[in-house]
């Protein structure tokens, strides 16, 4: 008897191990149920706000804005132009654990599990009212979200707790009313699936709703008619396209050009109600324009290569597009505006866009008699939204970080000594004209090469913008270098194709490339990262041929 009750004892322990298990591995679940319940309702209560005060992209703009520069240009050189994703992605997987931890907390403490969602529904709530771009009610969606996951999390925690053994806080009552694990389990799943309905339903309704918003603002970008420019960027000559296989085209498609920016939500701007404000230092007549003001107002047409700084040497972030835009310096000078070498008192123009980018650019610069614009199209086109639609700046020579605002609303005049720019608060430097640069298309890095396919066609792109490129060299193994064929230039505003015709010889080969530009200068082989004002080096590349 003794040993049938001994057996009996290490059972019924082992069934209640098993049934804690079961109920913390269900909290978990709730944990989940409840975040999913936050999300959605904060996706709807997000509508009447705005989309960019929904929690994960408020508390994905904030960790933008609070991350180290190294560790975005980690991101944007790992990631691409993917690194918003795995941005969200990443805060999607850490909510996800903290409200499994949360919800197996709660099957013991209702009430901190509770608590703990509405602590957390809090950070989200003062992320979202910290961004530079808040509106007054933006803490609201984190707000209501974390009150409903909190209800959910704690009524379905009740239906956890075994009848009689525990009340609301978790405090053990009446032990042995009920044996352990005997807690509610058709209450249990039936509670969870109706939240599970009832927050996807929210969700899809939030989301529905948000993109209706934004479908006035694309109904508005395909009604709009782009006019014939008054000055009509020349046709482009006879060999500007080497058609090399391989090599980059030498206008960029829209939706391969490359985009890089801190908008986790591209904004969709109604063109319609858009306004742009140029004021501050030295502006005797303060101009508000709207879209259609600007469509009506002598337009310019150019080809235009424009370059990341984050671009690391032999990267992917350049491009080159047909812009139509208003020249920006005639609407300066129309404002007032000097330039400092005629006696401006401003030497920055500060420009904001609708999520509160803010980027600085000489003025010297852009009213040097080059063709900064304000973009209203690309490549025949209206802008797309996720490059600057209704209208974003450009300065050919510049680096976008100082130089290219998309979704563009404010133009102040200040000055560099008084306003550090969003990125220059980051480390980056306050100016930065584009550097004489050169990139290997083709043969792609460890390329195989047949040995009986003779030449090799050795291609790629060089730009120096605003300077034009004269001359690219190409070498084997460290050897002499070799003069590259020229494609013609269209301007020096723009990128320019190159070949080398190779004898390969079998092997294993480590082929680089430089360029000099119309100043005489030729690139440096000093390798230098990104920061604080764009990469320096000779891009390389190691095929095998045989």
């Amino acid at each position: 008897m003794r040993g049938v009750t001994e057996n009996r004892d290490r059972s019924q322990q082992t069934w209640h191990s098993a049934a804690r298990l079961l109920r913390v591995g269900l909290g978990a679940l709730s944990g989940l149920v409840a975040g999913f319940t936050a999300l959605a309702v904060a996706e709807l209560a997000s509508v009447p706000v705005r989309q960019q005060a929904g929690p994960v992209t408020a508390v994905g703009g904030a960790v933008i804005d609070r991350t180290p520069g190294a560790v975005k240009e980690f991101a944007v050189r790992h990631f691409g132009t993917n690194d918003k994703l795995m941005l969200q992605l990443g805060i999607l997987a850490l909510l996800a654990v903290f409200a499994m931890a949360i919800g197996a907390v709660a099957v013991r403490w209702r009430r901190l599990g509770a608590a703990g969602v509405l602590l957390f529904g809090l950070l989200g709530a003062v992320a979202a009212a910290s961004r530079p771009d808040a509106g007054s009610l933006d803490w609201l969606p984190s707000a209501v979200g974390a009150v409903a996951g909190a209800a959910v999390l704690y009524l379905l925690a009740g239906r956890l707790t075994p009848a009689g053994s525990a009340g609301p806080d978790g405090a053990q009552e009446a032990e042995g009313v009920a044996p352990e694990g005997a807690f509610d389990r058709r209450g249990f799943v039936l509670l969870a699936l109706a939240a599970s309905a009832a927050s996807a339903g929210l969700g899809a309704l939030g989301r529905g709703l948000n993109a209706a918003g934004g479908d006035r603002a694309v109904a508005e970008r395909a009604a709009v008619a782009l006019p014939v420019p008054s000055s009509r960027a020349a046709a482009l000559p006879r060999g500007v396209d080497l058609k090399v296989p391989g090599l980059s085209a030498f206008t960029t498609p829209n939706p391969s050009f490359y985009r890089v920016d801190t908008a986790l939500v591209v904004p969709r701007v109604n063109a319609d109600s858009w306004r742009l404000r140029i004021h501050g230092k030295g502006v005797s007549k303060e101009l508000n324009l709207g879209y259609h003001d600007l469509l009506a107002r002598d337009l310019i047409e150019r080809d235009i290569t424009l370059t990341c700084v984050s671009n690391e040497v032999g990267g992917p972030y350049l491009g080159n597009a047909r812009w139509i835009g208003v020249p920006l310096a005639p609407l300066l000078r129309e404002a007032g505006v000097r330039p400092p070498s005629r006696g401006g008192p401003a030497d920055q123009l500060l420009a904001r866009s609708v999520d509160d980018m803010m980027i600085g650019s000489p003025v010297e610069t852009v009213m040097d008699g080059r063709d900064a614009m304000l973009a209203l199209g690309m490549n025949g086109e209206p802008l797309p939204f996720a490059h600057g639609f209704p209208v974003r700046m450009l300065v050919p020579g510049l680096y976008g970080y100082v130089s290219a605002c998309k979704w563009l609303r404010d133009l102040e005049l200040t000055s560099f000594s008084d306003y550090d720019a969003y990125w220059v608060r980051r480390g980056w430097s306050p100016q930065a004209p584009i550097k004489t640069e050169s990139r290997i298309d083709t043969p792609k890095p460890f390329a195989q090469i047949g040995a009986a396919e003779g030449a090799v066609a050795v291609a790629g792109v060089a730009w120096a913008q605003h300077r034009g490129v004269d001359r690219v060299e190409v070498r084997v193994d460290g050897g002499p270098w070799h003069t590259a064929d020229l494609a013609a230039e269209d301007t020096t505003d723009t990128w320019r194709q190159w070949v080398w015709r190779w004898p390969a010889t079998p092997g294993s080969h480590t082929l680089e490339v430089r360029a000099t530009d119309r100043t005489g200068y030729t690139q440096t082989d000093q390798r230098v990262g990104t920061v604080p004002n764009g990469a320096t080096g000779w891009h390389s590349v190691v095929v095998s041929v045989g």
